[in-house]
């Protein structure tokens, strides 16, 4: 199957973690909030499917480029 990586967009640290690995989601639905410069970004899944991998937790800081999660389409 096809798989659509998920990357941090810019700096900051997650708040929440709305997936778990095997969560169906869709297009535009909310994979996680990352909080930036005291606003709660919510990161949304680029495509439809199945999560196949979650990389971050709550309270995690994460850099631009690095990997949220893994949706097979």
């Amino acid at each position: 199957m096809p798989q659509e990586i998920v990357e941090v967009p810019i700096t900051g640290r997650i708040t929440a973690v709305k997936v778990t690995v095997g969560s169906t989601v869709k297009e535009g639905d909310v994979l996680c909030i990352l909080e930036s410069m005291k606003m709660q970004n919510p990161i949304l899944s680029p495509v439809g499917g199945h999560v196949k991998e979650v990389k971050v937790a709550p309270g995690q800081t994460v850099k631009s480029g690095e990997v949220i999660a893994v949706i097979e389409y």
